[in-house]
């Protein structure tokens, strides 16, 4: 049986605030978290399988070119005849972007940037591949020498005229406003930074090929690795149960996979490729860094009369991906007058991608500082600014929005964090310090993101009971869990719709060959899987009221008891001894192109300053949090902690640096790219407010996981000017840059 839904129209009932279990927004442990912790929840790189080769890729050591030749005299004589170089014209040149199913770029001859995977190096250990992999000789010819700067007149750039947004005359408004900010802001690169390295183990029976890899979307990425294969994607099965963090780089197929299934055929055994950290850091997808120039004009009371975003991002050549820095621009404030635009610089750098929810966590970023500085001009308070801005439409295309808590998340958040007691003076707090050198100031940012319903499938099975054993609901689709909670969230619908205690439940994930799910990534896989799992369970709840006699809305499920139409039966006595499943399936319909779907919330941070060093302490931080119905709070809480966290890292530490001469990574390991740590990382608040949003799925919530992330850098970075009276424009606020900032303020 299948129930399938189309979002055409908002679902208005409530439905599952009229189930019973009473499991959906509490905050229920994970069900994989006792095997995380420990540690018999097994990873990609932990496969084994008897006969199992290893293998190391070989990168590019130029910027440009192609490949000559493959030297192998010095392997051979080092190592002998047990290590095999493969230099497949199958290997990919760049990752897979992980939506539209189809291989990235192949064949290894030509060369875009330096760490490019070039050939693969395998062998019985890995010790000895790795050692292979040093000892390959590779001699390259022709070839540009490239472009390393994105902002280098010399640089090939290319606007996105699809991405440009011309609404009015900002350049009038700008003209005759009452108060203005005109200025330039820059990010630097960044890297999604996850625990678990990229890995990948590939096993071939016959036709059919195995992988287990971290992937975050299988239900694409099996459509990749067929692709860059040419073989039959029916042929292709990937395994994916648990994934040590993702964030964007293991969204599509990678040069391990690709890599590892091409040495398993040829040599007939099962190969494990591994990526080390440096290999992940040179291979997988970076954040573009970005130059933007924000205009921002208001009248005498504070309300926005101009917008203007114009930013310049980059890529390879070739790459379609540009970095969507005014995704939140379009929609965070209201304007009469707007110009957005994108511009996308060619260089060779490695390849950019979608990393840590691309677009507004770096646009939000600028556009919060501008404002600040806006409100610092006309002499309001950041908050009251913002509060005058709220939009009543989409003010780009006037769509109307599907929910809009805006306004609630900012006057919550400025109550919890007693915004009152900012001093609106900046470089005047020096509490409790009587050496005069710590300077403490508080700021703020809005966040906003777009939210996203996809197609997804699952399998729901009500199972009789048996062996003294009671009814027990299993939930199979090929969704992934990076760390996020799927287990824990999909199981819990199934919980509530069903009447089941939690421990009644198994859900099976990361196989591609269970129902197909749009997978992690977007902020859109508890919303679209669990839909999916909702649909399934209600398709199940209509059979199981027809058997008790009466309808599907009068029936109460409840600890594996039936209740309905006057009358009420064990679950166990409905099923009589079998099994009954059904299939849920959603896509998505016109309701996204008719109401902007946005989820909301508020930052606020208190830091302390060195007036001598420029080192700055996070002391506290809150972020309150509007998105839809809170599916489980635990996660959610964790979600957006994980945002605010990044948050401190994108405001005070991370960068990714590039050489200017050949554009290779210099730093490609934590010791040279700083992630907050422990240390760095104060007690952090974090509140969830109660919405529904009926446009967004049947279930009314909307996905959470990377909102704590867009704009929070602002926060931060506001509390240092609130603190100093100085401006960082160029992120993050290193010491140094800090240091020079005050000296111009002061």
């Amino acid at each position: 049986m299948n129930r399938h839904h189309k979002m055409d129209s908002a679902d208005r009932q409530n439905r599952l605030d009229g189930m019973a279990q009473g499991l959906i927004g509490t905050d229920v442990p994970r069900p994989d978290g006792m095997a995380k912790a420990t540690g018999t929840a097994t990873y990609a790189a932990e496969e084994r399988r008897e006969g199992m080769l290893h293998g190391v890729l070989v990168r590019a050591t130029v910027p440009g070119g192609r490949v000559a030749d493959v030297d192998t005299d010095a392997l051979a004589k080092a190592l002998g005849d047990d290590v095999t170089v493969i230099t497949d014209a199958r290997l990919l040149q760049v990752p897979a972007q992980g939506t539209d199913g189809k291989a990235p770029p192949q064949g290894p001859d030509l060369v875009h940037y330096v760490g490019q995977p070039l050939a693969l190096v395998v062998a019985p250990s890995f010790e000895v591949a790795r050692h292979g992999a040093r000892l390959l000789g590779i001699r390259y010819e022709g070839g540009e020498e490239g472009h390393f700067d994105p902002e280098d007149d010399a640089t090939p750039t290319e606007l996105r005229d699809k991405k440009t947004v011309d609404i009015g005359d900002l350049d009038a408004a700008m003209a005759k406003a009452a108060h203005s900010v005109d200025a330039v802001w820059r990010t630097p690169g960044h890297v999604s930074a996850a625990m678990e390295p990229h890995a990948a183990v590939a096993w071939w029976e016959g036709e059919h090929l195995t992988v287990r890899s971290a992937l975050q979307m299988l239900k694409f990425n099996r459509d990749e690795l067929a692709d860059a294969l040419g073989i039959p994607a029916e042929n292709v099965r990937l395994l994916a149960p648990f994934v040590g963090g993702g964030f964007g780089s293991k969204l599509g197929i990678s040069h391990e996979a690709v890599g590892a299934a091409i040495a398993a055929r040829q040599l007939g055994r099962p190969v494990r490729v591994v990526l080390s950290r440096q290999q992940v850091f040179e291979a997988v997808m970076r954040r573009s860094e970005t130059r933007q120039h924000l205009r921002l004009c208001a009248d005498e009371e504070g309300r926005l009369t101009g917008i203007g975003h114009d930013c310049l991002v980059s890529n390879l050549p070739g790459q379609d991906f540009a970095e969507p820095v005014i995704q939140g621009s379009r929609f965070a404030y209201a304007a009469p007058n707007r110009h957005l635009s994108l511009r996308l610089a060619r260089v060779n750098r490695t390849c950019a991608g979608s990393v840590r929810a691309p677009g507004e966590a770096v646009g939000l970023t600028a556009l919060e500082n501008a404002m600040d500085e806006l409100a610092e001009a006309i002499g309001i308070d950041p908050v009251e600014l913002r509060l005058r801005n709220v939009p009543e439409e989409d003010p780009t295309d006037g769509k109307p929005f599907s929910s809009m808590m805006m306004a609630e998340v900012l006057r919550e958040g400025a109550r919890r964090f007693d915004w009152q007691r900012r001093n609106p003076i900046p470089a005047l707090r020096r509490e409790g310090d009587p050496r005069r050198e710590w300077l403490r100031g508080m700021g703020m940012s809005l966040l906003v993101r777009g939210n996203i319903l996809d197609e997804a499938e699952a399998r729901v099975r009500l199972l009789p009971a048996e062996d003294g054993a009671p009814v027990r609901a299993e939930v199979e689709t090929d969704m992934t869990d990076i760390g996020t909670g799927s287990y824990a969230v999909l199981s819990q619908i199934a919980a509530e719709m069903l009447g089941l205690p939690m421990e009644r439940v198994t859900t099976r994930l990361g196989d591609s060959a269970l129902p197909p799910s749009p997978g992690s990534g977007g902020s859109w896989g508890a919303g679209s899987s669990g839909s999916s799992v909702y649909l399934a369970c209600l398709e199940l709840r209509t059979r199981l009221a027809r058997a008790l006699g009466c309808d599907e809305g009068e029936l109460t499920l409840r600890d594996g008891q039936a209740t309905g139409g006057n009358h009420s039966r064990p679950l166990a006595e409905l099923l009589d001894g079998g099994t009954i499943e059904a299939v849920g399936h959603i896509e998505p319909g016109k309701t996204a192109k008719e109401r902007r779907q946005a989820t909301y919330g508020a930052q606020f941070a208190e830091v302390e300053v060195s007036r001598h060093t420029g080192e700055v302490r996070v002391r506290r931080m809150l972020g309150v949090f509007a998105a839809g119905r809170i599916l489980n709070s635990r996660t959610a809480r964790s979600q957006c902690l994980g945002g605010m966290t990044f948050g401190i890292g994108m405001a005070l530490s991370e960068e990714l640096e590039h050489d200017p001469r050949d554009g290779h990574l210099v730093n490609r390991d934590f010791a040279g790219y700083h992630i907050p740590v422990n240390a760095d990382v104060p007690q952090l608040e974090v509140h969830l407010m109660e919405e529904r949003d009926p446009w967004a799925n049947p279930m009314q919530s909307k996905g959470i996981g990377e909102l704590g992330i867009c704009g929070a850098a602002a926060a931060i970075t506001n509390a240092i000017h609130n603190a100093t009276g100085a401006r960082v424009r160029d992120y993050p606020a290193t010491p140094d840059r800090v240091l020079a900032a005050m000296a111009v303020a002061n």
